[in-house]
């Protein structure tokens, strides 16, 4: 049998995808079996506000410039005509069948673990496809997860970047300088637009 292509996907709204994202995309290339890393530019969270999102196609036009010096790196945008609000487990099901010859993998911060028994159909999720957790720092609320004994789950070591997407959309919008957050092609398309502002 002929060994499948492993692919990560690392989901999120990416409002704006900033240089924590590609540090940890790279770190998990590096450090890991994954052939590739998709960004899934993902339509509408279920758990978030939408009106601070900038446009579907908006967001993975900044993924795509942000990510063109790196050839393991795809931008995707394979739940834009999934029904919204889009659920993890209903995109994998839609990948596991538009491309039977590749392994998908998630790729998701430590913090979520806590809520992976509201996803829909989790169980599946855990049982059929392999979970890598990122570290992220927590507040008071932080519980060691039952789930990182799983077998499917591994926890890797990669490097710890506080950037939040909301407190970077804050400082455009108060004129704040926020070049050595941002990819520099991310950088220059936000600086050329009124978005965020």
């Amino acid at each position: 049998m002929e060994k499948r292509k492993k692919i990560g996907l690392f989901f999120g709204s990416f409002n704006p995808i900033h240089i924590g994202h590609l540090i940890l995309g790279n770190y998990i290339l590096e450090n890991s079996d994954m052939e590739e890393l998709w960004f899934v530019v993902s339509p509408q969270n279920p758990f978030k506000d939408k009106k601070s999102l900038l446009k579907d196609h908006n967001r993975l036009d900044m993924v795509q410039l942000a990510i063109k010096n790196y050839p393991k790196m795809r931008a995707s945008n394979v739940e834009f005509s999934l029904p919204v609000p889009s659920y993890t487990i209903d995109t994998l099901t839609y990948l596991n069948e538009k491309y039977p010859d590749y392994s998908f993998s998630l790729i998701m911060g430590e913090d979520n673990l806590g809520s992976l028994h509201k996803w829909k159909n989790y169980e599946l999720l855990l049982k059929n496809h392999q979970i890598i957790v990122y570290p992220r720092i927590f507040g008071e609320e932080k519980k060691d997860s039952d789930y990182l004994q799983h077998e499917n789950i591994s926890l890797i070591k990669a490097p710890v970047i506080e950037l939040s997407a909301t407190e970077i959309r804050n400082m455009i919008k108060e004129g704040k300088n926020t070049r050595p957050m941002l990819p520099p092609e991310v950088f220059e398309y936000l600086d050329g637009s009124s978005f965020y502002k």
